[in-house]
């Protein structure tokens, strides 16, 4: 089983470098299921029901989600009939979407699931408890169980890698915008890595504008985050499990830039 993971797709530079570049990984890779971040997808904060439908059409199978999921408030008008979009399982009870997804892929069941931090983030309920309830809940037969950790800390994304060594296929970290060199399988066979990186500005400051940035932090006033334009990026995680077992043989980080161009 081979699974494509990209990194936080951040406004329209992200989405025309997942138009660009994510048939050529699909080509090269051959995943089975392709997984996107798009919680940052639409002007570097939220998804729009337009941009959902277009990320699918580029070849996403499952979109995830993570603290910028309602930024957007037309996602209450759709998220219902999103059949294909997983927000933080862990948001508190009653909050509106599905936590994870099992898909049907060459006869064997996929999970993807979706959890958020609590370190220096939004109060939720926990994401290791949460996890250990989805995995209950999931058939006994779910061959391959894929998780992005939407987080602040790498403790808490290696705590979580950790916890759920063994019982996982992968934990992958998402929100920091900044791809991390620790990819690793641990010692129960779960594929992990920190932060898979972002898809977007390849020369702003985790994707927004520097002027803006460096001035927040010149001037501590309140400033207006802009998409950067200019160079752009992709970022992502290539994973290949064992056949029916949550065991990973192979996992690559893949950054697309001007300094590293993709070699079909």
């Amino acid at each position: 089983m081979k699974i494509l993971f990209i990194g936080d797709i951040v406004g329209s530079p992200g989405r025309n470098m997942l138009a660009e570049y994510l048939p050529r990984l699909k080509k090269s890779y051959k995943p089975d299921v392709t997984v996107v971040n798009g919680e940052n997808a639409a002007h570097g904060k939220g998804l729009t029901e337009k941009i959902y439908k277009q990320l699918l059409e580029i070849g996403a199978d499952v979109i995830t989600m993570g603290n910028h999921t309602w930024d957007k408030r037309e996602i209450f008008e759709y998220i219902n009939d999103a059949n294909s979009l997983v927000v933080p399982a862990n948001f508190p009870p009653a909050t509106p979407g599905k936590g994870y997804k099992v898909l049907n892929v060459n006869g064997q069941k996929v999970a993807v699931i979706n959890l958020i931090g609590r370190t220096f983030m939004a109060d939720q309920d926990c994401p290791f408890r949460k996890a250990d309830e989805i995995l209950k809940q999931l058939p006994e037969d779910t061959a391959q169980i894929f998780v992005d950790f939407h987080a602040e800390t790498t403790s808490e994304k290696q705590a979580l890698g950790w916890y759920l060594d063994g019982r996982v296929t992968a934990v992958c970290g998402t929100h920091t915008h900044v791809q991390t060199a620790d990819e690793r399988i641990l010692p129960q066979g779960t594929g992990y890595i920190s932060d898979v990186g972002m898809t977007g500005p390849y020369d702003g400051i985790l994707g927004m504008s520097r002027d803006a940035v460096m001035k927040k932090f010149l001037t501590n006033l309140p400033v207006k985050f802009e998409v950067e334009e200019g160079r752009e990026q992709i970022n992502g995680v290539f994973i290949q499990a064992a056949p029916r077992q949550k065991a990973v043989q192979k996992m690559k980080r893949i950054a697309v830039n001007d300094e590293q161009p993709l070699m079909d």
